[in-house]
């Protein structure tokens, strides 16, 4: 019994943090129809805190900069502060909402 109750709070944690050790995650793409897609970047807590919608290349609109291939999301610049992120894949990622998430980001001090 007394094993439970440390598992749950892991669990419950492990839940919540979605890139731990980083500022944001990026989701994958969601399609909205005609040709309109959204990226929505989370906080740790999974708040949706920016994002780009758009029907053109995400990696030339200037929220997002972009890896030669396999193509991710190589950074992100919040469009409220103008910080720089460096992004990468992280094993540990999670999902928001339904929404996976593909890359995490941090401020590498950029």
């Amino acid at each position: 019994m007394l094993k439970a109750y440390f598992i749950v709070p892991f669990l419950a944690h492990a839940a919540v943090a979605i890139c731990p050790g980083f500022n944001f995650g990026i989701g994958n793409v969601e399609p909205l129809g005609g040709g309109v897609n959204r990226w929505t970047v989370f906080d740790d807590n999974c708040n949706a805190v920016d994002g780009l919608t758009t029907n053109q290349n995400p990696c030339t609109q200037g929220i997002f900069g972009c890896s030669p291939a396999p193509v991710i999301f190589n950074h992100y610049r919040n469009t409220f502060t103008g910080l720089q992120y460096a992004c990468r894949t992280d094993p540990n990622s999670g999902s928001c909402g339904g929404v996976t998430i593909s890359v995490c980001c941090r401020n590498d001090g950029n």
